[in-house]
This record gives structure tokens, C-alpha cells and sequence, in this order.
């Protein structure tokens, strides 16, 4: 593979991940803290699952790109990866949470829109856009309940992510600097070869 397609596949990987990272934690702290100032209490959510709404074709957008990056990087990259037991560690680690990250983002987009077909119809009532109130609906409180927490994983999850792929760039470095010194070498050795006669 060249050395363009591993930087579009480096971007992909880098651009998807920042978005999908940065989306959620400007949602978690800003939409819903938005949201909840909201004087009328049920517009709280109907707000909040307005914002997510719009929000979630770019994040499905940026998952997608984050991993065909990933896939394409594991791809370029097997070689060392097979070899190297912390590149294979690093490998495993980012694989399972991105998974995780996966999972948690579908079951938090799930909640949403269980909580917005509710909030579109007229409203409902609740504290925050992420906590009800007593004149929640049982099963809209629920759907809050469960979404509160779901709201940071994601920005967990893919924050533990950007530290792994930083890592993974520290060994890939690492590694084209040995192999950099190993080619350096043998490039001298040839030319004292050659000179020799």
C-alpha cells in the first residue's frame, strides 16, 4: 500500500474518531445542558432529541469512516501487528472498545429516539433532558434513566481510543526508526562493499 493511501486511511481513522469523541461530549455538555435550561419543561427533551437527531447521520458518517481507517490501517499494518506483542495488545484493546463504543452509541440512539417520538407529540415533562420529573411518563423516565449515564461512555469510550491510536503512532515511529537505522546500515555496508572492490 502506498504511502497516500495510508494517509487517507491515517485521516479517516483520525477525523472519524475526533468527530464521534467530540460530537458526543459537546452533546452530553452542551445540547443537553442547552436543553435543560429550557423554561417550558416539556420542551426539555423534544429540544435535546432535535439536536441528537441532526447530530446522528454525521456521527454514523464518522464511525464509518473511522472504521474503514481502521480496518485499512489494520490491513497496511499486519505484519507488525502479528509480530509485536504490544502493537497485538494495542490492536486487541481498540478493537474491543470500539466495539463497546459501537454498542453504547446504538443503545443511547436508541433511547433518544424512544425518548423523542414521546417529547414530539406534544411534549413531556422532565427535570433535565437527560432526568425526569414526577410527571414523566414511566416509560420516557426509563428511557432518561438509562440515557444519563450512556451520555458519558460514549465520550469515554472513544477518549481511551484517541490515547490508543496516539500509542499506536509512538510504535509505528518507533518501528520506522529501527528499521530506518537497520536500512542505513546495510546501505553503508554495501557501499564499503563496493568501494572495497
Amino acid at each position: 500500500m502506498s504511502n497516500d493511501q495510508h494517509t487517507v486511511l491515517r485521516s479517516m481513522h483520525d477525523l472519524g474518531l475526533a468527530a464521534w469523541f467530540g460530537g458526543n461530549l459537546m452533546g452530553a455538555i452542551g445540547l443537553n445542558k442547552a436543553a435543560a435550561a429550557a423554561k417550558d419543561s416539556t420542551e426539555r427533551t423534544r429540544l435535546s432529541s432535535i439536536g441528537w437527531g441532526a447530530w446522528a447521520p454525521v456521527q454514523a458518517a464518522a464511525i464509518g469512516a473511522h472504521l474503514i481507517g481502521s480496518v485499512g490501517m489494520l490491513r497496511a499494518d499486519r505484519g507488525r501487528v502479528a509480530t509485536d506483542s504490544g502493537a497485538t495488545l494495542n490492536t486487541v484493546l481498540k478493537s474491543v472498545l470500539t466495539v463497546s463504543a459501537i454498542v453504547t452509541t446504538a443503545t443511547s440512539g436508541a433511547f433518544g429516539a424512544k425518548i423523542g417520538s414521546k417529547s414530539v407529540d406534544g411534549g413531556v415533562p422532565s427535570a433535565t433532558a437527560t432526568e425526569p420529573s414526577a410527571g414523566t411518563p414511566a416509560d420516557v423516565a426509563s428511557a432518561l434513566k438509562a440515557q444519563k449515564p450512556l451520555q458519558w461512555a460514549n465520550p469515554a469510550l472513544t477518549a481511551v481510543l484517541i490515547v490508543l491510536a496516539a500509542q499506536q503512532g509512538e510504535q509505528q515511529r518507533t518501528a520506522s526508526t529501527v528499521r530506518g537505522a537497520f536500512g542505513a546500515g546495510l546501505t553503508s555496508l554495501k557501499a564499503a562493499v563496493l568501494k572495497a572492490a
